[in-house]
């Protein structure tokens, strides 16, 4: 369960399965989605996992992360890599033979991405938090393209007589990918006298926690913002969920506001716990308000 970062992996995996439930031509099927839980956590936690076996040692020496299994010597390196390797290929087995070849594809990538170039980036350079939001956010297009077997945005889901834009689902994925970014750099800036002494470079910043940081947290809040009501125009959701959504992004625009006002751990730690709940109610309120073609 730790190797696997349940917690987070959870969170990824839960906005999978409201991508999936929020594509057009798909009802609630308890099976389907608890199989698509299942996969999702196997392909995350491989992912996890892989992170873990690499940054052993440094994990060693953050006071945060010194007691995850392979870090404080509970597990070898060669037990988390077999666990790895097996959770994942079942992970990806799973989306191609329940729901298709392309979200089993997109998983696999997903995966790798997470594992072999945004883990070993983070000591090279920031560009570490752009490259971990890529996979970050491909749950929610896993989940709408294993529902509609199409990734292309050009395309158009066929549901009676009526025509929905794919585009909807790399939406999805773009509230998750631009969420990212003031989520993370709330927790580096929060953990980064940790991060900072095993050379982690998280921050846009060189010199740390700045004005130059916490501007950049309000811009990608603020992008967030059309993005986020965009479902409503492609017509996946209703005005109810709009209102909610625009609340959730004013709210976050907010708390990244007040960071760069009060420059201050306090305020972080705002903008962290404010993009927590973000996520889940943004979500949960695109789908409560599903507009319904079948």
């Amino acid at each position: 369960m730790v190797l696997m970062k349940f917690t987070l992996s959870f969170t990824v995996v839960f906005t999978c399965v409201l991508c999936y439930l929020m594509a057009p031509n798909i009802l609630f099927d308890i099976k389907m989605v608890l199989i698509l839980f299942v996969a999702g956590m196997f392909v995350t936690g491989s992912a996890s996992a892989i992170n873990q076996v690499v940054e052993k040692d440094t994990d060693a020496n953050m006071k945060r992360t010194a007691n995850r299994p392979v870090a404080s010597g509970r597990m070898s390196a060669q037990s988390a890599s077999i666990f790895a390797g097996v959770v994942g290929i079942v992970g990806v087995y799973l989306m191609y033979h329940f729901f298709n070849l392309n979200s089993a594809l997109l998983s696999a990538f997903s995966l790798f991405f997470y594992a072999f170039v945004y883990t070993p980036l983070k000591k090279v350079s920031s560009i570490a938090v752009l490259a971990g939001a890529l996979p970050g956010a491909l749950p929610c297009l896993i989940g709408w393209v294993a529902g509609t077997d199409m990734v292309s945005p050009f395309s158009y889901i066929h549901v009676g007589d009526k025509e929905v834009s794919n585009l909807v689902g790399w939406v999805l994925f773009g509230i998750q990918f631009l969420w990212q970014f003031p989520h993370f750099w709330a927790i580096a800036w929060v953990a980064h006298n940790d991060y900072s002494r095993v050379g982690f470079k998280l921050l846009p910043a060189d010199k740390g926690p700045t004005k130059f940081t916490a501007m950049q947290t309000v811009m990608y809040s603020l992008v967030m913002l059309p993005v986020g009501i965009l479902p409503y125009f492609l017509g996946i959701s209703g005005w109810i969920s709009l209102i909610i959504v625009t609340i959730a992004n004013i709210f976050l625009i907010t708390q990244c506001v007040r960071l760069y006002v009060q420059m201050d751990v306090k305020a972080a730690r705002r903008v962290m716990f404010s993009s927590y709940i973000y996520l889940p109610v943004v979500f949960l309120a695109l789908l409560a308000d599903k507009v319904h073609y079948i």
